[in-house]
């Protein structure tokens, strides 16, 4: 192992900011580089923490493969570098494998910091069985859509999804298409802002409380296994 440089994985809130940890803060406040999706909008958590003078490096799903020889570069040179992204836990639907299995191949640390994560809260929100589940992110948008839903209508276990407010309605129609109109459901959104809100109901009925409501804020989508 290498006694040096090491990468923490740091979650950040998804929307209060009092759900930081301190330890979040003190790594953060410890590393050479920071590691960010949005250089802008880390900017503004850490000027929020007092977490100032760091170094911040750019690293997305467009650039994450591009990127890696610079980061391993900085590690192998003793390097103490922390990866977050805009909210949440890095390596959950953003990025963060492609650098924690580089890392791993070259014998790097690595340290993942327990936080914030959108579908835990959801998921047992939910009401629905939590003892056993699956986690699916991002449906296919177009490629590969169909396969995948009819993949899901076997699944016994509880499904979690994220969901972009343009497509909730979309992802709906499709869910019952597949699943069934009575598959119950549950969806949150906005985890821990202001406008917080969980809807609990078959697929129909969500279907006709969001077509209803205009949608907004990032969305949580529990499904019921079969």
């Amino acid at each position: 192992m290498n006694p040096t440089g090491k990468l923490f994985v740091v979650p950040t809130p998804i929307g209060n900011l009092d759900d930081m940890s301190f330890r979040a803060i003190k790594v953060l406040k410890a590393s050479n580089l920071i590691l960010t999706e949005d250089t802008r909008t880390s900017g503004i958590l850490l000027k929020h923490f007092e977490i100032t003078g760091k170094k911040l490096w750019s690293y997305h799903k467009f650039n994450e493969h591009k990127a890696i020889n610079s980061i391993l570069n900085e590690l192998q040179t003793g390097a103490v570098i922390s990866l977050i992204s805009d909210a949440g836990t890095p390596g959950i639907s953003d990025p963060a494998y492609l650098i924690v299995r580089a890392c791993i191949d070259n014998d790097i640390l690595v340290e993942t910091l327990p936080g914030a994560t959108a579908f835990v809260p959801a998921l047992v929100n939910s009401g629905l069985p939590s003892h056993s589940f699956v986690f699916e992110g991002f449906l296919p948008v177009k490629k590969g859509r169909q396969k995948k839903l009819k993949a899901l209508a076997e699944e016994e276990r509880t499904m979690v999804f994220y969901e972009s407010p343009h497509r909730i309605v979309k992802t709906l129609n499709d869910m019952a298409t597949y699943f069934g109109d009575d598959r119950q459901a549950s969806i949150s959104r906005e985890i821990t802002k202001i406008h917080e809100e969980t809807v609990r109901g078959s697929l129909i009925e969500l279907i006709a409380y969001f077509s209803e409501k205009t949608p907004k804020g990032e969305f949580v989508l529990v499904v019921a296994g079969r």
